[in-house]
C-alpha cells in the first residue's frame, strides 16, 4: 500500500482517494471484524454524547471548548468528550453489564504521525469480571485487526510484532530496571512519590530532567524516551501495574503503590489503555480534583467535575473497562505511516 498522499494535493483528487483507499477499505472491514468480535461475546453497543459537562479531567488532557446558547440566551460551557469513560460508567451504574462503544473523540494541542484531534475510540466495560481479561480480549483484537488487513505482522516505522503471538506481559517497574536500570518502586515509598529520588536516578539514566518537573513529569519523560520504543517488538507488550499516581480512575492493586492498570503496546506505540474501575465517589473526587491542581499549575487552566458522574459512582459495580485506539491499530494493521491515511476526512 501506498505510505503518503502529497501534501499540496486535496484528499477530495481522485488520484489521492486512490491511494488512500486501500487503508480505508482496510479500516472497514477491521471494524466489521471487531463489531463481529463484541456481538459474538455479548456485549450491547452504545453511543453516549460527544457533548458533555465536562470533557474529562486527566491532567495532559486538553479539550474543546464552546458555549451552549438556551433559548433565553443563557450560555453555559460545555465541551467535546475527550473520551466517552464518564457516560459509559453511568450505563453501567444503570445496570448494563457489558458495553462497547466507538466513539469519536476529540483532543486539543495534539497532531503527529500518531494524533489527529478528532478520533476513534474502541472503548468496552465487563461488570464483575477481573482486569486481566480485558487483556485478553486485546490480544484477540490483535489478531481479528491483522486477520480482515491480510498480514500476520503489525509494523510501524520498520518495526515488526506477530499479531497472532500472545502479547509479553511486563510490570511497569520491571521495564524500567531492564530499560534504564531505575528502581521505580523505591521512588514511591508509601506509595507517595519522592520526586528527588526520581530525578537524581533519571539524570543517571541519561534523562535531561527540568527544575520544576514534577515527580510524574520525569516518569512520563523516561517511560517516552526511553521504555515505550522498546515495547511490542516482535510481539505485542501488556505493561502492566503502573504507579497508583498515575492511575486516576483505576483501583489500587494489592501492592498499593500501584494499580490495576495496564498498557497495550505494538511496535513501540500504545495502543490501549485499562484497568479495573475506580468505584469510590468520595476517592474519585478527591482524585480529580489532584488533578485538576496539577493542570491549573502547569497549564493555567481546569475542567469542571462531572457530579452526575460522581453520583453515579455510589451505584456502579465493580467492573474493568478500556480503550483502544482504532485509527492507531488500522495503521499498525495496514503499514500506514501517519494516522491521516487511515481516516476518511482529516483534517488538512
Amino acid at each position: 500500500m501506498p505510505e503518503s498522499f502529497p501534501a499540496a494535493s486535496p484528499l477530495w483528487a481522485a488520484h489521492v482517494h486512490g491511494d488512500r483507499r486501500p487503508f480505508l477499505l482496510a479500516r472497514n472491514r477491521i471494524v466489521a471484524a471487531l463489531r463481529a468480535f463484541f456481538a459474538a461475546a455479548d456485549f450491547i453497543e452504545v453511543d453516549t454524547g460527544a457533548l458533555q459537562i465536562s470533557p474529562g479531567n486527566e491532567t495532559h488532557l486538553h479539550a474543546f471548548a464552546t458555549t451552549l446558547a438556551a433559548p433565553d440566551g443563557t450560555a453555559s460551557q460545555l465541551y467535546l468528550r475527550t473520551s466517552p469513560e464518564f457516560a459509559c460508567k453511568k450505563l453501567l451504574a444503570a445496570g448494563e453489564r457489558r458495553i462497547v462503544e466507538f466513539a469519536k473523540v476529540f483532543r486539543d494541542r495534539e497532531r503527529g504521525a500518531l494524533h489527529h484531534p478528532e478520533f476513534t475510540l474502541v472503548e468496552w466495560y465487563r461488570v464483575g469480571e477481573p482486569y486481566g481479561v480485558l487483556m485478553d480480549d486485546c490480544a484477540a483484537i490483535l489478531a481479528k485487526a491483522a486477520e480482515a488487513a491480510g498480514t500476520k505482522h503489525l509494523t510501524f516505522r520498520g518495526r515488526a510484532a506477530d499479531a497472532f503471538a500472545a502479547p509479553e506481559r511486563l510490570t511497569v517497574a520491571e521495564a524500567f530496571t531492564r530499560f534504564t536500570g531505575i528502581d521505580l518502586l523505591a521512588t514511591l515509598p508509601g506509595g507517595e512519590p519522592h520526586r528527588d529520588g526520581l530525578a537524581r536516578a533519571a539524570r543517571a539514566a541519561g534523562i535531561r530532567i527540568a527544575d520544576d518537573d514534577g515527580w510524574s513529569d520525569i516518569f512520563s519523560r523516561v517511560l517516552v524516551e526511553k521504555i515505550e520504543v522498546q515495547l511490542g517488538i516482535g510481539r505485542a507488550t501488556i505493561l502492566d501495574g503502573y504507579p497508583a499516581v498515575q492511575a486516576a480512575l483505576a483501583k489500587p492493586a494489592a501492592d498499593a503503590r500501584v494499580a490495576e492498570r495496564f498498557e497495550l503496546y505494538a511496535c513501540g506505540v500504545e495502543l490501549a489503555n485499562g484497568f479495573s474501575e475506580l468505584t469510590d465517589p468520595v476517592e474519585q473526587r478527591r482524585r480529580l480534583e489532584r488533578e485538576m491542581t496539577e493542570k491549573a499549575r502547569i497549564y493555567g487552566e481546569r475542567y469542571p467535575l462531572d457530579e452526575d458522574f460522581l453520583a453515579a459512582l455510589a451505584a456502579m459495580p465493580q467492573a474493568c473497562g478500556i480503550a483502544l485506539g482504532l485509527d492507531r491499530l488500522v495503521m499498525l494493521a495496514t503499514g500506514a505511516a501517519r494516522i491521516e491515511q487511515v481516516l476518511w476526512n482529516p483534517l488538512p
